[in-house]
């Protein structure tokens, strides 16, 4: 049984027991034990939430709908759901929100929510306590990296988390699509010196992910490792500093979100028309291959990545 802890100083762990015979031909499970089908969504965690989502809707994305009861807003294009969360619950540790906007959380869509949740507890996840007010669903998550949260969501198919817990703008389109078929690709996670291998042991053994070849990248930022999730749906990179050394508690963090695109220059051509600004590309190899935005509000950037196989 591995342990992990995420918070602290140190993120340890200890190599997980030997599997029984009667699992090894279980390898529908062993690949892919939570039935995760990607990401529900990402949230961030910001007091300037109308500035946050004026840089969303120049990505393209579209207010839908209002919480009941928190001052938090569902964004939605395509199948991505984006959450902006100006509540001070928004974060953990009940740290207020800054004008830096964060990736306070991932929701993951698992098979079942519960069976995830008990699953990465028994594996040394730490747990995050909720408050659940009046009609609004409890959703289990534990701690991920800094003060962030991995939620399970199981509802995601004819009834969805939206329907209980926020209300639908109206005469606003619930579900948008995606003009430049922009979908979740992955995210990119800043982590510290020497820690790679820990990070890699603990999205393995507590969500299914297995590591690409060291060599293997997407995009125009060849750096760091690639995991992919056992669903093949989407991908995270694992960054350490090329300088210095970070402060665990302040510096390893979720950072950026990629989003995946058939055509990087068509994209980056039809966003910059809405005002968007891109960081330029060394070779017009790279630009072929992804795209970085350049940055708002202080911390926020958008990475866009051709669809296909890494280089």
């Amino acid at each position: 049984m591995s342990t992990f802890t995420t918070t602290g100083a140190a993120l340890h762990v200890q190599p997980p027991s030997a599997p029984a015979l009667s699992d090894r031909e279980d390898i529908a499970q062993d690949a892919n034990p939570l039935g995760l089908a990607g990401i529900e969504f990402i949230e961030y965690a910001t007091s300037k939430p109308q500035a946050l989502g004026h840089v969303l809707e120049m990505m393209g994305f579209r207010p839908v709908a209002r919480h009941r009861s928190r001052e938090v807003m569902l964004y939605r294009q395509g199948q991505m759901n984006v959450i902006v969360n100006a509540h001070d619950a928004g974060l953990a540790h009940t740290a207020s929100p800054e004008d830096k906007p964060v990736i306070a959380a991932i929701a993951l869509r698992v098979r079942d929510a519960q069976h995830a949740y008990a699953r990465a507890l028994a594996l040394g996840a730490w747990g995050v306590p909720t408050q659940v007010a009046v009609m609004e669903l409890n959703i289990p998550a534990i701690h991920g990296v800094g003060s962030s949260r991995i939620f399970f969501v199981d509802r995601y198919k004819d009834f969805s988390i939206y329907e209980v817990d926020f209300v639908p703008i109206p005469t606003v389109e619930q579900h948008p699509p995606s003009a430049l078929g922009f979908h979740f690709f992955g995210i990119v996670q800043y982590i510290g010196n020497d820690r790679m291998l820990d990070w890699m042991e603990f999205y393995k053994e507590l969500l299914g992910f297995q590591a690409l070849p060291a060599q293997e990248h997407f995009g125009m930022l060849p750096k760091g490792r690639i995991l992919k999730s056992p669903c093949q749906t989407f991908y995270l990179q694992l960054i350490e500093p090329e300088l210095g050394v970070l402060s665990v508690e302040e510096d390893e963090r979720l950072h950026r979100l990629a989003l995946g695109t058939p055509d990087v220059p068509w994209a980056v051509e039809q966003m910059k028309i809405k005002g968007v600004e891109f960081v330029s590309a060394h070779s017009q190899d790279e630009s072929m291959k992804g795209a970085l935005t350049r940055s708002w509000l202080g911390s926020l950037s958008f990475e866009l990545v051709k669809d296909g196989t890494p280089s």
